[in-house]
């Protein structure tokens, strides 16, 4: 299974009446989910995220409209990705600092997760981030 930060083409089926896509845990996503939650009404200018998860791995699927998710793994790599389809999930494994931003209007993010919330499970500062990354 590739760990690093990619997009999982998601299964479409097409009907002249309106497409349908689906999601199964341990099969389209490496992971049982085990939260589910969803970002919207996002102001204009406004970025989502701004933190990473010490266990917690996740897809992000954009369900309605657009935005860009950036990626650091605090060893040097950085990734960008603008979700524009609601067949497509980004998979961000753990230990991967994010931050959702450039949201259109009317854009709804769908965030599932492998873990449940956890307060303890967050990192929230980014040099308290790169220090764990790096192992220091």
């Amino acid at each position: 299974m590739n760990k690093k930060p990619h997009i999982i083409q998601l299964p479409k089926i097409t009907d002249p009446r309106g497409n349908l896509s689906v999601i199964e845990e341990n099969n389209h996503i490496p992971f049982k989910v085990k939260r589910t939650y969803w970002i919207y009404d996002v102001p204009g200018g406004e970025t989502r995220g701004g933190h990473a998860y010490r266990d917690n791995e996740e897809v992000i699927v954009a369900l309605s409209g657009s935005f860009d998710v950036l990626l650091d793994d605090g060893k040097g790599e950085k990734y960008q990705f603008s979700l524009n389809r609601s067949y497509y999930g980004l998979f961000v494994p753990k230990g991967t600092w994010r931050e959702l931003t450039n949201f259109s209007t009317n854009s709804l993010a769908l965030i599932l997760s492998s873990t449940e919330y956890s307060a303890e499970d967050y990192i929230r500062d980014y040099e308290q981030f790169r220090k764990e990354a790096n192992n220091e």
